[in-house]
């Protein structure tokens, strides 16, 4: 992800198609490390943290960019904590759906 110099190997999907840019995108790396904003934010702030940047938003929307290595358990926390903040759409992005958003 180059707008936060992150480097993430993302796993790619037949049925990829682009993400839009207005939604919200929260990052997860290899060491299952996340990132908001391009900033790190614990687990836990992220449900207050989105929840101020969605009702800002015109479309309620979160995409959650991960390594392919991401622990399924810490992938469906962080989707998790993005529903219970109020996201009406929460998706996990592939290699050619992440985009530059």
């Amino acid at each position: 992800v180059k707008d936060m110099k992150l480097e993430l190997d993302r796993p790619s999907a037949a049925s990829a198609s682009p993400a839009s840019t207005k939604a919200i995108r929260l990052y997860v790396d290899k060491a299952g490390d996340t990132y908001l904003d391009g900033e790190p934010i614990r687990i836990w702030l992220i449900q207050s943290k989105l929840r101020e940047l969605l009702k800002a938003a015109s479309q309620p929307s979160v995409l959650v960019v991960t390594d392919e290595g991401v622990p399924a358990g810490k992938l469906i926390e962080v989707v998790d904590q993005a529903r219970l903040a109020g996201a009406q759409n929460v998706g996990v992005a592939t290699q050619k759906e992440a985009g530059t958003g």
